[in-house]
């Protein structure tokens, strides 16, 4: 299998291919996905000398890592304001002390490894209403307490000039935050894991693991023999290992990508080069790419189906934001998958003594993904207090069991839609 037909794999013109596993062979720690969560875990483990193996079914980013919407953003699903009132002072004191991490992972990730994926610093959120912007004041002082002192709150005069668009009251800017390029970045963590003497497979798909002393994970033409076996299938697990995957359901986000804006619109449309993300339940999100296309994205569809026709989905969302795009030409329209947790907190755990997973980021992935592997690798070297903080957090099943829960969730979504839209 090849990469979807996204912008993202259609501006690369070398992507690498790594072989297919056709042997038997022996490692530390067996990597179940090429995404950002097995990416990032085998990365760290490969700088604190493991031997690595990783095992992609199809290509190297290629599920929700390589088509997102390319914004780092910080925090979690759920922010500090949720995680102080869910859960007790030490946990909370230390999920939150974490919330910026990911996105440092990154940058570092692109200044040792000289990764070129594009990176721009500046994400926005953006408030449809007095409501949201009230949350985003408060969203300031959170982020502050933890030790981020690159937010400024902008008027919606500030925002209308850094966005080009008056639709919005006023916004955050975060200048810890950013936008990338996220298969260019997936690959550059590739080659340097390859680098380090990690071995990478595609189009290995594993067909079953052994819960053995030493786990025995098989593909269709060969077999990893490990001491420890991470689980970073994310959405794209599919039946491998059901007593994870059962934990959280797989959602799709839609995206397009414009054509190349020209010298006149690039004048009015995200002067600023911010990334964009509204403060809805069901939010959009917008950015400009290195070659000055639009990328806009937003929706969820439960149970990731994919849509007929994304385009007749998504474009009366950016027309709205920015009319002056009206009929402009869409290049490029595709669907990816991300995990949706009930709680919205990532889960990451233990199954089964030597068999480890990270998944469920419910749409906050980018960041949160290089975190979990960092975290993995401290487990793994006897320091697992950060990563137990993970694996102590309770996560339930969603509402309504197999038949229900994607119809019960969409309704749930329909209602803060609806509230979204209130204002209340």
């Amino acid at each position: 299998m090849s990469h979807t037909r996204s912008y993202y794999a259609n501006s690369i013109t070398d992507i690498p291919e790594y072989p297919q596993l056709r042997d038997r062979i022996k490692c530390d720690v067996c990597i179940i996905g090429a995404g950002f969560s097995g990416l990032s875990s085998a990365l760290h483990l490969c700088e604190a000398g493991y031997d690595v193996v990783v095992l992609e079914g199809c290509k190297v980013g290629f599920g929700a890592t390589g088509r997102n919407g390319g914004q780092v953003v910080n925090s979690y699903s759920r922010d500090v304001d949720v995680i102080e009132k869910r859960y007790d002072s030490t946990t909370a004191n230390t999920l939150c002390s974490m919330i910026f991490e990911g996105g440092d992972i990154i940058r570092d990730i692109i200044k040792r490894y000289d990764v070129d994926c594009d990176y721009k610093v500046g994400g926005v959120f953006a408030a449809l209403n007095q409501k949201q912007l009230k949350g985003l004041q408060q969203h300031k002082r959170d982020w502050e307490r933890f030790g981020n002192s690159q937010l400024e709150l902008l008027d919606a005069n500030e925002l209308s000039r850094a966005l080009g668009t008056t639709q919005y009251v006023g916004g955050l800017l975060d200048k810890r935050g950013g936008h990338i390029h996220p298969l260019k970045l997936a690959l550059g963590e590739a080659k340097a894991i390859e680098s380090l003497g990690g071995r990478i497979f595609e189009q290995s798909k594993v067909i079953s693991m052994e819960k053995r002393h030493s786990p025995v994970v098989k593909t269709e033409l060969g077999e990893v023999q490990a001491r420890y076996v991470v689980i970073a299938g994310n959405a794209y697990l599919g039946q491998l290992a059901p007593k994870i995957s059962n934990k959280a359901i797989p959602c799709g986000t839609q995206v397009i990508a414009t054509e190349p804006l020209s010298a006149s619109l690039l004048e009015t449309i995200l002067p600023s080069d911010y990334c964009v993300e509204d403060c809805n339940y069901l939010l959009d999100y917008f950015r400009l790419t290195a070659d000055k296309r639009l990328l806009f994205g937003g929706g969820v569809v439960y149970g990731a189906r994919d849509p007929q026709n994304i385009e007749a989905l998504v474009r009366p969302k950016m027309e709205k934001v920015f009319p002056q795009l009206q009929g402009i030409k869409v290049d490029y329209t595709w669907t990816g998958n991300f995990l949706l947790t009930y709680s919205r907190m990532p889960q990451f755990g233990v199954h089964e003594d030597n068999f480890y997973y990270l998944q469920g980021y419910s749409g906050h992935g980018v960041t949160c993904s290089h975190l979990a592997g960092k975290l993995l690798t401290e487990s793994l070297s006897g320091h697992s207090n950060r990563f137990n903080a993970f694996a102590s957090l309770k996560h339930y099943a969603f509402p309504g069991g197999r038949h229900l829960q994607i119809p019960l969730t969409a309704l749930g979504a329909a209602y803060y839609n609806i509230r979204d839209k209130l204002a209340v």
